[in-house]
């Protein structure tokens, strides 16, 4: 019933770009909101961004405002999160995730369901 997939994780210099993808069930993508969060090995989980699916708005940690950018296609009940000007301190596992009621608080690290998680390293 909750399928949340990610893709289009891999290694990159510093200043490069990826683009994740979540394909997502029915059911997940339309939960409340979805978005991001990261962990890296021996950290804390950070969010990175969310969307609120009835509206569209969007959230997005300090330290990747104005670099990253999250998404939706309805067509394809798939999230998205382009990432610019990568810097070595956004290497983690990045993982999608859903939350089911308000506020939506993924942003914060706080979400109902979520995927496997897709690598993105970056080098210096």
């Amino acid at each position: 019933q909750v399928q949340l997939v990610e893709s289009g994780g891999g290694s990159v210099q510093a200043g490069g770009s990826l683009r994740l993808s979540c394909a997502a069930s029915e059911y997940a993508y339309n939960r409340y909101c979805m978005g991001w969060f990261r962990q890296a090995p021996g950290k804390e989980r950070e969010g990175v961004a969310h969307i609120v699916s009835g509206n569209g708005m969007t959230a997005y940690a300090d330290s990747v405002k104005g670099r990253f950018t999250v998404s939706r296609d309805n067509a394809k009940n798939t999230l998205y999160l382009q990432m610019n000007s990568l810097k070595p301190e956004d290497t983690a596992m990045y993982y999608c995730a859903a939350a089911l009621t308000a506020p939506c608080q993924i942003v914060r690290g706080v979400f109902r369901y979520r995927g496997q998680g897709t690598q993105v390293t970056v080098s210096s």
